[in-house]
């Protein structure tokens, strides 16, 4: 008997595979249609705040009747968030993926058809459960198909894209509004990512880390491993040793387990008290502005400078990361962002508009550097069995944040004006810098285990 059939197969570690790897041209591919589908997140998400006007000069009806129908796609997002990250760790990223991007398409693009407000909130609730769970879905593909040095600058590249496309869904409304109305402007802008959605199916592969969990589809993942500059024999078996320990506590209690559940209440906590800092600017920032006595275009630079700002900070908080690992990046921010607000309520706003401009930038800037690298930070706090469960659960509760800036930033401008928004805004990153302190296990430096 031949004495290569008695011997055990060799076992590949994939997490070491893909952790210390290369990054290929074909990585590289599958990162590039994870941040597509989150462009198309942000753009469709945008396309009802553009739409409203025209509703409601078609309609008769005021600006609060829309309220319904904002709060069910925030809803809707909450709900995406949650139950994307325990399809695609039962089911597999990729079906996550595309079958997020085919709902908020579709829903989309249906309420082209709508006879009234009832029916458009129902339509964004659906939208939301899309648009809520392709964020997460997304991060955790590209989180599992980039090498560990280059991890978090990928995950950031890609959610960065949800303004991206808020920017992208701004031209096309410019575009589409003056000679299709709303009503084309919701078919044609869901369609696009039905198309998307076509063309994920025929071109995305599965994780590698999930395929190996599935001894079933070890012929899926070795074909995908050649495609990704791997070479790997035909007998060979794939583990991933560092994360087998967690194994049998898949599933959403092991969020808790295993001593993850410090960290995830604390990083629970900092995106509920971040994403009301950041929706608290989305939604009440402009109209802040308006209250100060300033004109609708200043108003609207400032929001604009607070994106182009978070976009940059963004970035350079996971290229910080990336050297110096996130514990220290993340809380200079939180405090730089606190410090903002600070500097903000002194300004004179009649006098200092570019300041107060150049101002709202720089908190943008912090604030969002914040928001957009703690996915980064979730992907590294949990292991590949609760992965996307982990960055989802964070994401809806965060949700709730973004849900509850909605009552708390009409109401603190009604009652305290300017002054008391800005430091609405300081307090909240000083709570997400004491949660980010809690956290017990940061990305460690480069060099560092």
């Amino acid at each position: 008997m031949n004495d290569n059939n008695l011997r055990a197969p060799v076992t590949i570690d994939i997490g070491l595979t893909l952790d210390d790897g290369v990054f290929s041209r074909f990585q590289k591919i599958v990162v590039f249609l994870a941040a597509l589908s989150i462009v198309m997140d942000g753009f469709d998400g945008q396309l009802i705040g553009f739409a409203i006007p025209s509703l409601i000069r078609e309609w008769g009806i005021t600006r609060n009747a829309f309220a319904p129908a904002v709060a069910a796609g925030l809803v809707g997002m909450g709900v995406g968030s949650a139950f994307a990250g325990l399809f695609a760790d039962r089911f597999g990223r990729r079906w996550a993926i595309i079958g997020s991007v085919l709902v908020f398409g579709i829903a989309t693009s249906s309420i082209a058809f709508s006879p009234d407000v009832t029916t458009v909130a129902i339509l964004r609730f659906f939208a939301g459960l899309g648009i809520g769970g392709a964020l997460p879905s997304s991060t955790t593909m590209t989180a599992e198909f980039t090498p560990a040095r280059r991890r978090t600058l990928a995950v950031t590249a890609t959610i960065v894209c949800v303004p991206l496309g808020g920017m992208l869904a701004g031209l096309f409304a410019s575009v589409v509004l003056p000679h299709y109305g709303w009503r084309g402007l919701f078919l044609i802008g869901g369609t696009l990512p039905i198309a998307l959605a076509v063309l994920l199916f025929f071109t995305m592969p599965e994780s590698p880390r999930y395929l190996s969990r599935h001894r079933e589809r070890w012929n899926e993942l070795r074909a995908l491993l050649g495609r990704m500059a791997r070479s790997i024999e035909a007998n060979v078996a794939f583990a991933d040793l560092r994360e087998q320990n967690v194994q049998q506590h898949a599933g959403f209690r092991a969020l808790f387990s295993a001593g993850h559940g410090r960290d995830t209440v604390a990083i629970w906590v900092a995106f509920f008290m971040n994403l009301i800092a950041v929706y608290s600017a989305f939604s009440w920032l402009p109209t802040m502005l308006a209250g100060e006595g300033l004109s609708p275009s200043v108003a609207g630079s400032g929001l604009t400078a607070y994106n182009l700002g978070g976009v940059i900070g963004a970035l350079g908080c996971a290229v910080a990361i990336g050297r110096l690992g996130s514990r220290w990046p993340l809380l200079v921010c939180c405090l730089a962002a606190c410090a903002s607000a600070l500097f903000l309520r002194g300004i004179n706003v009649s006098t200092q508009t570019n300041l107060l401009v150049f101002g709202i930038g720089v908190h943008g800037l912090f604030v969002n550097a914040v928001q957009s690298t703690m996915y980064a930070l979730c992907a590294y706090i949990y292991p590949t069995e609760v992965r996307a469960t982990g960055t989802a659960s964070a994401l809806a509760f965060g949700r709730l944040g973004a849900i509850l800036s909605a009552f708390a930033g009409a109401f603190v401008i009604t009652q305290g004006g300017a002054s008391a928004y800005l430091g609405m805004l300081g307090g909240a990153m000083f709570l997400v810098f004491i949660c980010l302190m809690i956290v017990r296990r940061h990305i460690p430096p480069v060099g560092r285990a």
